[in-house]
C-alpha cells in the first residue's frame, strides 16, 4: 500500500485540522525522529500550527544531535503541555502517529486518549495492539517511516534545507542497515531523491557515528553466540552489564550478516529491573510471531520486547521453549 495511493486520507484530515500535534515511539531513533521532522516540514508548507510530542529524557547519540542543532527550529513539548496547545474545538486537532502502529510504544498513551481524530503512519506489521480508532496508513514493504515521508515530501514538492534531507536519509540508512536489509527500488530512488535534495552521506555517518565504549560493550555480547536449528543466531548479555535498547538491536542486526543465518535474538539487562529483548529476520523467519507471545511485538523484519523484575535466563528459556514450538 503506497502512501501517496493513501494521501486523499492524510489530505482530508488535515484540511480539517487547525493544530497537529505528531508522536512516534518512545526510546526514539533517527527514522522516528527523522519522520517526525519531515512530516513537520510537510505541515509548515500547508500552513498547520504543528507539535512534536517527545517525552523521552535520555536519547541515543544521533538522536540527540539532531534535537541539540535543530533546537529552536521545530516546536517540541512533552505530553503534559498537549492540552495547553489544543484547539478549544476539539475536531480542530488532529495527532499523527509515526513509526509504530502499537499503542503501549508510543511515547504517551495518555496522548491517544486526548484526541478523536489520529492518523497511524508506519511500515511495521499490524497485530493485537494496533491503535484501533485510527486511520491506519501502513506499508509493510517499506524500509522506513522516513521512507513513506520522503515520497510524501516529493509528491507535495515540498522545499527542503539539505540537512533536513539529510536526517531523513539517516532514518532510511538506519532501518536498513546501510541498505542490506528490507530494501526495494523505491528504497534506492528516494535515497537518490534526498540527495538530490542535498542529503549529505558524510553527515548521515556523522549522525550514525557510534561511541567507542559501547561498541565495545556490544562486542562482548559476540563472544557468546550459538545457533539454534542451524539457522538462528542467539546470544545472551551477563547479567552484570547494562545496555541501552539500541546496542541489542545493533548486535541483532550484525548477526544477520553471519552465513546461514536467516533470523537473530539478544538478551540483555535494559534497565535496574528490566530485561530486553531484541530481534532480526531476513524476511523468512516470523519473529513477530514469536516476540507477541513474550508480550512485545515486532514484524517479519524486527522486534522487541522488554520483561521486568525477572532475569535473563529465564527470558531465555522462555524464548528457546517458543522457538522450538515454532519450528515443530
Amino acid at each position: 500500500m503506497s502512501i501517496i495511493k493513501e494521501r486523499r486520507k492524510i489530505n482530508k484530515a488535515l484540511r480539517k485540522a487547525k493544530t497537529v500535534f505528531l508522536m512516534a515511539h518512545r526510546d526514539l531513533d533517527l527514522d522516528a525522529l527523522g519522520s517526525s521532522i519531515g512530516m513537520n516540514l510537510i505541515l509548515k508548507r500547508k500552513k498547520k500550527k504543528c507539535f512534536i510530542i517527545i517525552d523521552d529524557k535520555i536519547h541515543e547519540p544521533g538522536v540527540e544531535k539532531v534535537l541539540r542543532e535543530l533546537e529552536g527550529c521545530i516546536n517540541i513539548i512533552k505530553s503534559e503541555q498537549i492540552e495547553e496547545k489544543m484547539n478549544k474545538n476539539n475536531n480542530k486537532n488532529l495527532l499523527i502517529i509515526l513509526d509504530t502502529n502499537k499503542s503501549e510504544l508510543v511515547q504517551s498513551q495518555e496522548a491517544l486518549k486526548k484526541f478523536d481524530k489520529k492518523i497511524v503512519i508506519d511500515h511495521h506489521d499490524v497485530g493485537k495492539t494496533t491503535i484501533k480508532d485510527a486511520t491506519l496508513i501502513i506499508d509493510n514493504k517499506v524500509s522506513s517511516a522516513c521512507e513513506m515521508i520522503a515520497s510524501l515530501i516529493e509528491h507535495y514538492d515540498v522545499e527542503i534545507d539539505s540537512y533536513y534531507a539529510t536526517i531523513l536519509l539517516s532514518g532510511i540508512v538506519l532501518d536498513t542497515n546501510n541498505f542490506t536489509l528490507n530494501t526495494t527500488s523505491e528504497t534506492f530512488y528516494m535515497s537518490y531523491y534526498l540527495t538530490s535534495l542535498g542529503a549529505s552521506a558524510k553527515k548521515v555517518q556523522y549522525l550514525l557515528k557510534q561511541d567507542l565504549q559501547e561498541y565495545t560493550e556490544r562486542q562482548k555480547l559476540m563472544s557468546s553466540i550459538e545457533t539454534i536449528d542451524g539457522n538462528i543466531a542467539f546470544t545472551k548479555a551477563t547479567p552484570h552489564t547494562k545496555y541501552r535498547r539500541e546496542d541489542l538491536a545493533k548486535v541483532a542486526d550484525t548477526l544477520l550478516f553471519f552465513n546461514n543465518i536467516e533470523a537473530s535474538f539478544v538478551i540483555g539487562k535494559i534497565g535496574k529491573d528490566t530485561i530486553g529483548l531484541s530481534a532480526r529476520s531476513l524476511g523468512n523467519y516470523n519473529i513477530g510471531k514469536i516476540l507477541e507471545k513474550l508480550g512485545g511485538g515486532g514484524d517479519t523484519f524486527n522486534g522487541a520486547a522488554k520483561f521486568e523484575k525477572t532475569t535473563i535466563s529465564k527470558v531465555e528459556q522462555e524464548l528457546k521453549k517458543l522457538i522450538k514450538e515454532e519450528g515443530e
